[in-house]
């Protein structure tokens, strides 16, 4: 699982084995002695993702959720990302960069 610098903590990483089996990859900061480039697969992957969250949050707006309650915050949350997905596809069906979700219905 990809992981952002603020969990470059080697106890944090210890800790989430530990309990849920997670291996967790995060990225070196520049001025640490282990730094390597990450690899071309690597930054491809985190660029989908940061892609995808910055879609989220601009033209679905997912930050700004208005609801009150428990439920109604993971119904809407799981609308957006749900809304997303099938943008994503109907761009796949039709043979264009999944990414390009603002057009995928023109």
């Amino acid at each position: 699982m990809l992981g952002d610098k603020g969990y470059l903590s080697a106890e944090v990483q210890q800790d989430l084995f530990e309990t849920a089996h997670i291996k967790l990859e995060v990225p070196y900061r520049l001025n640490q002695k282990n730094w390597r480039n990450p690899s071309w697969a690597y930054r491809r992957f985190r660029k989908r993702i940061e892609t995808v969250f910055s879609q989220l949050n601009d033209q679905f707006m997912m930050v700004r959720n208005y609801a009150k309650q428990t439920g109604g915050l993971f119904t809407r949350t799981a609308a957006k990302i749900a809304a997303m997905t099938v943008l994503q596809y109907i761009n796949f069906c039709n043979h264009c960069k999944i990414g390009l979700v603002k057009d995928a219905l023109f």
